[in-house]
């Protein structure tokens, strides 16, 4: 079916005098609203404006202009039966062939942080959404086109298919232009779902902050990709991206080179990412199987991964490596100096020298990442029948939050790995135990039913890596419920403990610890890791 007659009224303009020039160039007729017929007319375009379409003029402050049944009963009408065709022709109506509409900017809007309530108010498309809903409904007749990334397409199509776009065609299109309203329908309703009730919504006013967690709770995600398998190989997965990802995500990644990454790739790679970015000085995190076994902060990038490597060499193989700064020749030859096998590589940037260097190792995937410290607005995690969601972990302790709670109080570098050793932690696994010095992990016990037993094995683990602990500090995730935690950790050489407190206990654990000569401090927050 030809396309004879087009309607475009969008809010992004990118791309769009371009694509009215190929319908016009096709024969196509041009009806247009406010702003986007400006733009045609001022190119030369015979446009018409659609007040002059409708008889109606633009009213309300263009609240109402395309609200009109010659609008809407042009894109409805089914072109398979003859009494729909007969009711245009008796009220004068012909028929809109392709409806090219993008909706108001709610999303940028309320994004502004001086945004008022009548100013997001006001972004709510009225006209737009139901011009799009019309047409994709009637997708049988009508083209709707909601993307600008389509309209090279569609004019590409129309001018082999003799002005006309298949069955096929029209249906992806409006496949995606329902997925386009409800999105924005869904970001609407997150938004005012924690509005007071009867909020005026006046220019001077500022907008009210919006509840973290509305009362229902509208998701969107992107297909990135289908992955080979999930955790296993019996199980089918797919990833998917945050049309409005937390900036410096690990789903922004651009791949350099390797292999497609796995399910278990990406989950490992956030994992790894999230910890480095959190360090300022040049950092290493190395990740097996969604904990860090080795992370290290140094004077370049080179030296913190020899320091990391140490730290767990045999739990190293086949992991996660990522650096918070440019990776160079150097950190290259150092991990080839050490035959280490890994499977993915993460930073935000590579020297051109690395880059040659790496590409001798196919099947290696180097993933470029942007370096944004933020963190994500809510963490989300899906279990039986529903959805957990809560604030990102991003509290991080500062020397002045640490209360002293034994006899003895830590040296100033003492606290300096006290808090390095508490940033690990916090992205362990619970019960967490990371023995730490000189700016590098020297043992680390994860994921144990009790934290005696990751205290033992985070001692066992320096132990095999020939890791002297005499002079360590330690960071527990939580409390310690019971003093024999402090015990073993003390009879490993540890000198000092950083930890939340709060145990009913705490007077037991500190009397441990002041009988062992340990300085142990308190940060009254603790960092479980599910």
């Amino acid at each position: 079916m030809k396309i004879q007659q087009a309607l475009l009224s969008v809010s992004d303009k990118s791309g769009v005098l371009e694509f009215a020039q190929g319908l016009a160039a096709l024969g196509v007729k041009l009806l247009s609203t406010g702003g986007t017929a400006r733009l045609l007319q001022d190119a030369g375009l015979a446009v018409t404006e659609i007040g002059d379409y409708t008889g109606f003029p633009e009213m309300l402050d263009g609240r109402v202009k395309t609200l009109h049944p010659k609008v809407h009963g042009g894109i409805l009408a089914r072109r398979d039966l003859p009494a729909h065709l007969a009711t245009l022709k008796a009220h004068g109506i012909p028929p809109i062939d392709l409806v090219c509409v993008n909706l108001y900017p709610f999303r940028e809007t309320v994004a502004k942080p001086d945004v008022t309530l009548f100013d997001a108010i006001e972004n709510i498309d009225i006209g737009g959404p139901a011009m799009v809903r019309s047409a994709a409904k009637n997708y049988a007749g009508v083209a709707i086109v909601t993307d600008p990334a389509d309209y090279a397409s569609v004019l590409a199509e129309m001018n082999t298919g003799d002005g006309a776009l298949t069955l096929a065609s029209r249906f992806a299109l409006a496949r995606k232009a329902f997925t386009h309203t409800a999105r924005y329908d869904g970001m609407i309703a997150n938004w005012l779902t924690g509005e007071p009730e009867g909020v005026e919504a006046a220019p001077e006013k500022p907008a009210p902050v919006p509840a973290r967690f509305p009362e229902r709770l509208q998701l969107a995600f992107d297909r990135a990709e289908i992955l080979r398998y999930g955790e296993n190989p019996h199980q089918q997965a797919a990833f998917y991206r945050d049309p409005l990802p937390a900036s410096g995500g690990i789903a922004a990644y651009r791949q350099l080179q390797g292999k497609e990454l796995s399910y278990n790739n990406i989950a490992d790679s956030d994992a790894a990412w999230e910890c480095v970015k959190t360090f300022a000085a040049p950092a290493c995190v190395i990740v097996k199987h969604a904990n860090p076994c080795g992370v290290a902060i140094a004077f370049g990038l080179a030296e913190a991964y020899e320091k990391a490597f140490k730290t767990d060499s045999t739990s190293a193989f086949g992991g996660i490596i990522a650096f918070n700064g440019e990776v160079d020749a150097d950190v290259v030859e150092a991990m080839n100096a050490r035959k280490h096998f890994v499977e993915v590589l993460i930073a935000p940037a590579f020297t051109d020298a690395a880059k040659a260097l790496l590409s001798a190792k196919q099947n290696l995937r180097v993933l470029e990442v942007p370096l944004d410290h933020g963190g994500h607005a809510l963490e989300m995690k899906r279990i039986g029948g529903g959805l957990l969601a809560q604030t990102a972990d991003n509290f991080n302790v500062k020397p002045e939050d640490l209360k002293v709670a034994t006899r003895k109080a830590p040296t100033p570098a003492q606290i300096e790995d006290l808090l390095f050793a508490w940033r690990v932690a916090k992205f362990v696994k619970s019960n967490a135990i990371v023995f730490c010095g000189g700016g590098m992990t020297l043992g680390v016990g994860a994921g144990q039913m009790s934290r005696v037993d990751s205290t033992r094995i985070a001692t066992a683990k320096a132990k095999n890596a020939g890791l002297a602990l005499s002079g360590s500090v330690v960071a527990s995730d939580a409390f310690f419920p019971f003093r024999d935690g402090v015990d073993v950790l003390a009879e490993a050489g540890a000198v000092a403990v950083i930890q939340p407190g709060g145990s009913v206990r705490d007077e037991e654990v500190i009397a441990a610890a002041d009988e062992h000569g340990l300085a142990m401090v308190f940060t009254g927050a603790r960092h479980f890791r599910h």
